[in-house]
């Protein structure tokens, strides 16, 4: 098999005419960013046989960091396709953009995105912002708020949106961009920190080693990190003199939770604008981002020509999506996929799960739990004739 490695300088000489870009990562990966002008087409299509290239191409595959990619490059050359393997695929590629965007006159660059947010995305994404702030109360007078900060497009966002808050609130506020790394692999880091200093968001980072913790963990893997980051949070941000921890779930991430618990939890239930920690006394977890639509998030995104990370786990360094073994991150994909099915037949769908569990009729619910103590119709259904 001759060598099928395709370095970025070498496609950069290439005809794009000529060129057919494939990204073979899940649909949910290259939604969060790809390279422009590729496609996106499963792995296992490819290497199955379901997804044909035109002829007469040159066929240039890629994923996360070249490495699955390859197997699809070595498929398609035996059938006969001029077929070649991107060097470091999307993870390389995002890299040498930014290191091109440091050549750029950055303050230019701020002004442009942020003036977006006052500007063209003012309705969509600030309004809604500072509407989930008032109406759920979750900014008070001299909150020290940790902001914490994955790296992904929601929580960057949120990061500016809280800088842009700022300056109109009538109220004084302080505010820690906080940074946990988990274990990323160098690449991921990087991105980080790159758009942390184009978006002029000054970060604090610490580390810890969950990801090897977790690593070699069966059974829900994904759920114990979560549990583990969320802990080291709480924790970091107290040591910090905060009050509270924001994080950067929006309204999708919400709707989305309410027919998860419905359809694999057996329960009603919903992703809260703001909890009080059970842990760390004095400790409040708030979701400023929770009336924003994640379409107009990632319209933002595209709109300034930024990248960021998707998901930085382990798991998804060798360019698979998180575990399929019953995990939460499966689950989320089909209940998206649902969730979009089901608009096509009710466009008002969206909006409709958001509000059941704002309009709960407790006349008609069988039993439901307060506190821990379960309250069952059948307990007052005589008394209340």
């Amino acid at each position: 098999m001759p060598d099928l490695s395709l370095s970025l300088d070498q496609m950069k000489e290439l005809d794009e005419n000529q060129c057919l870009l494939i990204d073979v990562r899940d649909q949910t990966a290259y939604n969060h960013g790809f390279i422009p002008g590729a496609i996106q087409v499963d792995l296992e299509k490819i290497l199955e046989g379901e997804y044909v290239p035109p002829t007469g191409k040159k066929v240039i595959l890629y994923c996360l960091k070249g490495v699955i990619s390859e197997e699809a490059a070595e498929y398609l050359t035996e059938k006969g396709f001029e077929a070649y393997n991107l060097e470091g695929g999307y993870g390389k590629w995002l890299i040498s953009s930014m290191e091109k965007e440091k050549e750029e006159d950055s303050a230019v660059r701020l002004d442009e995105i942020e003036r977006s947010l006052r500007k063209k995305f003012h309705k969509n994404i600030f309004s809604r912002f500072a509407k989930a702030i008032n109406e759920y109360q979750l900014v008070k007078e001299h909150d020290k708020i940790a902001v914490c900060i994955s790296g992904g497009k929601d929580s960057m966002l949120m990061a500016k949106l809280f800088q842009e808050i700022r300056r109109h609130n009538k109220f004084p506020f302080e505010l820690v961009f906080l940074v946990m790394d988990p274990g990323y692999n160098g690449m991921n880091r990087e991105v980080i920190e790159n758009n942390a200093k184009l978006l002029n968001i000054p970060i604090t980072v610490f580390e810890t080693q969950i990801f090897d913790a977790v690593y070699d963990v069966e059974k829900s893997p994904c759920y114990l990190c979560a549990r583990m980051r969320r802990g080291y949070l709480y924790s970091k941000a107290k040591e910090l003199g905060c009050n509270k921890i924001a994080l950067g779930h929006h309204y999708d991430d919400v709707i989305e939770t309410i027919l998860m618990g419905m359809m694999y939890g057996g329960q009603i239930q919903t992703m809260m604008p703001k909890l009080h920690s059970t842990n760390f006394e004095g400790m409040e977890l708030i979701r400023p981002m929770y009336l924003i639509r994640e379409d107009d998030i990632k319209a933002w995104r595209d709109y300034n020509g930024l990248h960021f990370i998707q998901c930085a786990c382990r798991f998804t360094d060798t360019c698979t999506t998180c575990r399929t073994d019953g995990n939460t991150g499966s689950k989320r994909v089909e209940i998206k996929d649902l969730i979009k099915e089901l608009k096509k037949v009710n466009p008002y769908i969206e909006g409709n799960i958001f509000k059941s569990v704002e309009n709960v009729n407790l006349n008609t619910i069988i039993a439901y739990k307060e506190n821990g103590t379960v309250h069952h119709f059948l307990d007052e259904y005589d008394e209340n004739r």
